[in-house]
């Protein structure tokens, strides 16, 4: 499917709401799915709980994952999408308020593909969502068959 589509795993509302600003202005992706915990990102890319039946051929071209998430954390989010072959190789960017060292080493660690730090300043944060969509969504090419769902699941 060549649907441009990103999952925001993202629990501050502020956060979210500048996201859907950033990428309804630039209209590159077709679609933002949000999911507000590390559980439910869980579910979402493992076919599980009400997203048991999302269509196997939708999946994330990209995903924006904070770190500091209720239930799971990012970090943990990150390392179980590693895990499984399936979501081993979706594009992950660690998009988190921490400039942390062990923060940004914990994720590099856990197979993220990029980290930046979220900008206060809602026009720089208007502008790094803006050339992550450049990079991520026209210029990169990602792997082939990413985000087919894990068998057994």
């Amino acid at each position: 499917m060549n649907e441009k589509r990103i999952l925001l795993v993202e629990d501050n509302p502020d956060d979210i709401e500048l996201v859907q600003i950033a990428l309804s202005s630039k209209r590159i992706v077709n679609h933002l799915d949000v999911v507000t915990d590390g559980e439910a990102a869980l579910s979402y890319l493992f076919y599980q709980g009400i997203y048991q039946n999302r269509s196997p051929r939708v999946h994330p071209t990209l995903i924006l994952l904070d770190l500091q998430l209720p239930k799971v954390d990012g970090l943990e989010v990150l390392r179980q999408l590693r895990a499984h072959e399936a979501t081993s190789m979706l594009p992950v960017v660690v998009f988190t308020s921490s400039n942390q060292e062990k923060d940004i080493r914990q994720s590099y660690e856990a197979g993220a593909n990029s980290y930046i730090q979220k900008p206060v300043d809602a026009d720089k944060f208007e502008k790094a969502i803006a050339e992550l969509q450049l990079y991520w969504l026209i210029l990169n090419e990602p792997p082939p068959d990413s985000g087919i769902p894990p068998q057994g699941y």
